[in-house]
């Protein structure tokens, strides 16, 4: 009898881990909501990322912050940026991050694709020390721009990468493409490990400039750092930023097969996103309407990205969501993925879409916020929004939805409820940012302890 107790009491524990889902994280460089086929793009081919939205939940209303590091930096550590973020490029490296909580949780972790975390553009202290990703909660690594700037190479034909502390030179990578080769290391880092749970990031380096071809399009032409080089022709950038949204998707792609041929996709949460809006060269057809890209921008240009989750048997199938979502929600969603309940390390501000991925009760936000500070030459600000209207700091407000490029301020008469609980939110935030910040910028002010918003 104590046997089989002892049998079954193991019997619980194993199918309790088992229930513990993988989650692979994807999220593209560059690109807004205004380039996949699920959203209504025109000019663009993503079967693998609409099947992904056809197959699980997506999120019509997710916004980032409009540039890679302040949205980089939230979606890890799941803060609003005037808690933590102080230097284009950098990630503190005491700020607890998504992969040391789900590396304390059991998993194992690995992060692939861009790093341009550790202060290389302010030469901060320790910008060299390539041990940063494994101190921020990753067990294993791939990545472009660790401790070598753009001086050793770009991230597409024969690029420098650092791999688990080696670097790997332009030279030694000659000739191979560079989202090939943090893909395979992706599907390498899940197969090794799919026996057990795990975390795989995947920051990708697509479809970020120089719009150069992939190698569905390049040809016989000379795969050396030299094809690194954009053509000066619009046209052709054009045609070469399709180019690499379709491979994009071909990345994807590989990812999904690969987790339904090791038969892990009843276990595996995959997410999609992107980091920001896409670049304001690139003019892209949408639902019959041309749309430059925002990058850098506050407008929805800038900020709108997609996000689409499929958990195979669990999430409901072909759902469009209006609920809102930000970057600070990843950490919270991570939490409730691993079943942790977040302790006084862990950030406030997020909040959890884990029951919308399986069809839960969920609560959703009633806002979203973005406070904005690039250091980066760019121009600052702070707004809240619901998915209809949207409120800056400054007190214009708009609605994006039939007014994308904001022309008609909706300040004066009669106001609808929204703009009175998006204004109680900004009277209750940190002082907004006003001015352009840069490499020079001296006066660099967080709020780590601020309210709950």
């Amino acid at each position: 009898m104590k046997r089989l107790l002892v049998a079954l009491l193991g019997m619980c524990a194993c199918a309790g881990a088992a229930v513990k889902p993988n989650v692979v994280l994807i999220m593209a460089d560059d690109v807004g909501w205004e380039a996949f086929g699920c959203f209504g793009a025109e000019d663009y081919k993503t079967p693998n990322i609409d099947a992904l939205a056809a197959k699980g939940v997506r999120f019509a209303h997710c916004y980032s912050t409009p540039l890679c590091t302040p949205s980089r930096v939230q979606i890890m550590t799941g803060k609003y940026n005037f808690r933590n973020n102080t230097h284009f490029g950098y990630l503190n490296p005491q700020e607890k991050t998504f992969g040391q909580l789900m590396r304390q949780a059991g998993y194992k972790t690995a992060i692939a694709g861009k790093w341009q975390l550790n202060g290389l553009y302010n030469n901060l202290p320790g910008c060299n020390d390539n041990t940063r990703p494994v101190q921020a909660g990753f067990d294993e690594y791939c990545l472009w721009q660790l401790t070598k700037g753009k001086g050793e190479g770009e991230r597409f034909w024969s690029p420098p990468l650092e791999h688990n502390g080696t670097f790997v030179s332009a030279q030694e990578n000659e000739g191979k493409y560079g989202p090939d080769l943090l893909c395979d290391f992706i599907c390498d880092f899940i197969e090794r490990n799919k026996e057990q749970a795990f975390f795989a990031y995947y920051p990708m380096v697509l479809v970020h400039d120089p719009f150069v071809p992939t190698p569905d399009t390049i040809g016989d032409a000379p795969r050396t750092q030299v094809a690194n080089k954009a053509p000066k022709n619009k046209a052709q950038q054009k045609a070469n930023f399709v180019a690499m949204v379709n491979y994009m998707d071909k990345m994807v792609g590989r990812i999904m097969a690969k987790v339904e041929e090791l038969g892990l996709a009843e276990n595996t949460i995959i997410i999609f996103t992107a980091d920001n809006g896409t670049n304001r060269s690139i003019t892209s057809h949408w639902n019959g309407q041309s749309i430059q890209g925002g990058k850098g921008g506050l407008k929805d240009m800038g900020t709108h990205v997609p996000l689409i989750a499929y958990w195979k048997g669990h999430t409901p199938t072909g759902v469009v969501l209006d609920d809102l979502v930000d970057f600070t929600d990843f950490y919270a969603t991570l939490a409730d993925t691993a079943g942790i309940v977040p302790g006084k390390d862990d950030p406030i501000d997020g909040h959890s879409f884990y029951p919308q991925i399986t069809g839960g009760k969920a609560t959703p936000r009633e806002w979203v916020l973005c406070h904005y500070q690039p250091y980066w030459n760019a121009l600052p600000g702070q707004f809240a929004r619901t998915a209809d209207f949207k409120l800056y700091r400054d007190g214009r407000f708009y609605a994006p939805q039939t007014d994308l490029d904001e022309q008609q301020d909706l300040t004066g008469g009669s106001m609808p409820n929204a703009y009175r609980m998006l204004k109680n939110v900004l009277d209750n935030c940190p002082p907004a940012p006003t001015e352009k910040g840069g490499r020079e910028t001296v006066d660099r002010p967080t709020y780590p302890d601020w309210k709950k918003l």
